[in-house]
C-alpha cells in the first residue's frame, strides 16, 4: 500500500466511523469521555514509557531544550490531561441546542448546532494535543483524524491507542478518533487533498506549519496558534506591574503561542524601564533585540533586524522597540502581529479602551499577560486551538466553535 492508499483508506475509515459519533448523546458522550479520563491515568506507567522513547530521540536530535518542555509528560501533566477531559465532561453540549421559530408560511424552523463531521488536526510536537483535541470532538460529536509531529509518534500513537480501546467498549466505531502514523511530509499533503473524506483542517503549531496547511490545503482551513504577540508599556504604566507581566509574559513558557516575543516601550519611561527590564530578564537569560534608541539602555543587547518583529521566536529572546506614543504601538502591532494576544500597560481608562479597540487581535488584554489566552483558562475546557483568523471561530476554540449550524425544517404540505 503506497502513502496516497494508507492515507486515502484512514479518511474513508474515520468518514464512516463518524456517524456513530454524531449520533451519540450527552449522556453517553459523558460517559465516553469519563472513562477515557480514567484510563489515561490508569495508564501513566505506559505513557511515560512512550513519552520517554521520544524524548530519547527528540534530544539526540538537537531538539531546543525549550521545545523538549513541550514534549515532555510527566506524572503532574498526566493528571492535568486527564482532569481537562472531566472538564469537558461538565460542559454543556451544545450540539441540538438552538432556536424555534415559525415563519411567514407556517413552516416550523429550528436553527440548531450540529458537528462539523470529520476534523483533522495537523499539529506540532505537544501529546496533550491529542488528547485535548480528540475529547472536544468526542463530545461536540465530530470524528478526529490526529497528525501529530514526528517528535510525539510514540506519545501519541499510545494516546490514540487509549482512546480507541475506551470507544470500542462503548460501541463506537474506534476510527472515530484516528492517527496518521505516517511522519513524512508526502503523507501530511495527501491529507490536506482528502476533501472527499474530511470537513475542516485545523493545523496548530508554528507559522510554517500554518502557512503550508493554508497555502496547500484543499480542504477548508481553520487558522490556528502562530503567536507574535506583544506587550506595550505606556508613560503612565506602573512599573512594577509592567515588569512582572512582561517577565511572566516572556518567561514562564516562552514556547507556548501566547507568549510575548516584542515589548514596546513609550519614549518617556524607556530610560528608567528598560534597565529595570534587563536586569528582571536576565534572571532567565533572556536575549534582548533592541533597536538603536532602546540599545542605549542596555548593557547586553543586539541590534533588532525587521526580521526580528516578523519572528515567533518560541525561546528566551525579546526583540525591544521604543515608541513615540499609544499610536504608533498599534500601528507596530497591526503590522508585525499575527492576531493572536496583545496587551497594554497603563492606568488610562481612555487609552486602554483606545487599545482594546483598535488592535486588531484575538484576544486584546489591559494590565494583563497574554498568557491567559488559553480555552481552559476562558472557560472552555480544552481547546483544540486558538483561532487567529476572522471567520466561523476568533480566539481559544471550545466545544461550540466545533459545532455548525443545521435548519431542521417541519411543515403540513407547503409548496413555494
Amino acid at each position: 500500500m503506497n502513502i496516497h492508499e494508507y492515507i486515502e483508506k484512514l479518511c474513508s475509515e474515520t468518514k464512516k466511523a463518524s456517524p456513530t459519533m454524531a449520533t451519540k448523546g450527552e449522556v453517553e458522550k459523558n460517559a465516553i469521555l469519563s472513562d477515557i479520563a480514567d484510563a489515561i491515568e490508569a495508564n501513566e506507567a505506559e505513557i511515560i514509557k512512550a513519552n520517554d522513547l521520544d524524548l530519547e530521540a527528540a534530544d539526540k536530535n538537537g531538539v531546543p531544550k525549550t521545545m523538549l518542555d513541550r514534549l515532555k509528560l510527566t506524572p503532574e501533566r498526566i493528571k492535568a490531561i486527564a482532569d481537562a477531559v472531566r472538564e469537558i465532561v461538565s460542559l454543556p453540549d451544545p450540539v441540538g441546542k438552538g432556536e424555534v421559530y415559525t415563519n411567514r408560511d407556517g413552516l416550523v424552523i429550528k436553527k440548531v448546532r450540529a458537528p462539523l463531521g470529520v476534523v483533522a488536526i495537523i499539529f506540532e510536537a505537544r501529546p496533550n494535543v491529542t488528547y485535548d483535541a480528540a475529547a472536544l470532538c468526542i463530545k461536540s460529536g465530530n470524528a478526529v483524524i490526529l497528525r501529530g509531529g514526528k517528535e510525539a509518534i510514540n506519545s501519541n500513537r499510545c494516546a490514540v491507542s487509549i482512546m480507541q480501546s475506551v470507544l470500542e467498549r462503548h460501541g463506537v466505531d474506534k476510527n472515530a478518533v484516528s492517527l496518521v502514523d505516517d511522519i513524512t511530509r508526502e503523507g501530511t499533503t495527501e491529507l490536506m487533498q482528502m476533501r472527499r473524506y474530511v470537513d475542516v483542517i485545523i493545523p496548530r503549531g508554528g507559522k510554517g506549519l500554518i502557512q503550508s496547511v493554508v497555502q496547500n490545503s484543499k480542504i477548508p482551513c481553520i487558522e490556528t496558534g502562530a503567536g507574535n504577540c506583544h506587550l506595550y508599556v505606556e508613560a503612565d504604566a506602573d512599573l512594577d506591574m509592567a515588569l512582572e507581566v512582561a517577565f511572566n509574559a516572556k518567561c514562564s513558557r516562552p514556547s507556548v503561542c501566547n507568549a510575548i516575543e516584542t515589548i514596546l516601550v513609550h519614549k518617556d519611561i524607556a530610560e528608567k524601564f528598560l534597565p529595570m527590564l534587563e536586569q528582571k530578564l536576565s534572571t532567565k537569560g533572556v536575549e534582548l533585540r533592541a533597536c538603536s534608541e532602546s540599545a542605549k539602555y542596555f548593557k547586553n543587547c543586539t541590534p533588532a533586524t525587521e526580521e526580528d518583529y516578523e519572528t515567533e521566536y518560541n525561546d528566551f529572546i525579546l526583540a525591544v522597540k521604543i515608541v513615540e506614543n499609544v499610536d504608533e504601538a498599534i500601528a507596530h502591532i497591526n503590522n508585525y502581529g499575527t492576531g493572536h494576544s496583545e496587551a497594554i500597560i497603563t492606568s488610562s481608562l481612555t487609552l486602554s479602551q483606545k487599545f482594546q479597540t483598535e488592535v486588531d487581535a484575538a484576544a486584546v488584554y489591559v494590565n494583563a499577560s497574554t498568557r491567559f489566552t488559553d480555552g481552559g483558562v476562558f472557560g472552555l475546557g480544552a481547546e483544540i486551538g486558538i483561532s487567529t483568523q476572522k471567520l466561523h471561530a476568533r480566539g481559544p476554540m471550545g466545544l461550540y466553535e466545533m459545532t455548525t449550524t443545521k435548519y431542521l425544517i417541519n411543515g403540513n404540505g407547503q409548496t413555494r
